[in-house]
């Protein structure tokens, strides 16, 4: 028997590579081996269908989020860098039109990524840097506010031009661009980490 999990795994999977609008339910049926109708005994509509399935897998970023602030909570940039490193992990998985179909088509699960995006920068990294920055490790002039709005607050937008730059550039190199050398420009001269060196 399908479990709501074994469904939202392989409704996320599909989703993300293939775009939330190109598939169908019927799709996600054969490739479970069930009926369609099993699919609705768990969600009324293809849209709560996408907007669980997002939703699941934000919900384990945040437990990795979690993980990384709790394991490394006394270097706040450590934890801004490794944040962003998973980040990086999850998107290069999602084909752009992924993004693209959930904010034309599906408001719910637009609203549910948005939300998540917003919280991620507004509150999580800008409070670890403002942490940083309250050591000492972030230089005192530093607008944190506007750093968190220029860097970190839509990096999926950065990547997923017209132009997939995951296409283009790996991943680790976007990673640098993006994320390490940003934070290389606002840290003070005594501090490093394994990153940022």
């Amino acid at each position: 028997m399908i479990t709501k999990a074994d469904l939202l795994k392989c409704s996320i999977t599909k989703f993300t590579q293939c775009g939330s609008k190109h598939v169908t339910l019927d799709e996600i049926a054969t490739t479970l081996g069930i009926s369609k109708k099993t699919i609705y005994t768990f969600f009324k509509n293809k849209a709560d269908l996408v907007s669980a399935s997002l939703e699941s897998l934000l919900n384990e970023y945040k437990e990795d989020i979690n993980g990384i602030v709790s394991s490394n909570g006394n270097d706040p940039i450590l934890c801004v860098v490794l944040i962003y490193k998973r980040g990086f992990g999850y998107l290069k998985y999602f084909k752009p039109s992924f993004l693209f179909g959930i904010e034309k088509y599906y408001p719910k699960a637009s609203k549910i990524f948005n939300d998540f995006i917003e919280n991620l920068a507004n509150n999580i990294v800008y409070n670890l840097l403002k942490q940083a920055q309250k050591t000492g490790d972030i230089k005192e002039e530093v607008n944190l506010k506007l750093i968190v709005s220029i860097y970190f607050l839509r990096i999926d937008k950065l990547v997923f031009k017209k132009n997939n730059l995951f296409d283009t550039y790996a991943k680790e190199e976007l990673f640098n661009h993006l994320v390490i050398y940003n934070l290389k420009g606002i840290i003070t001269p005594n501090y490093s980490n394994s990153y940022l060196v």
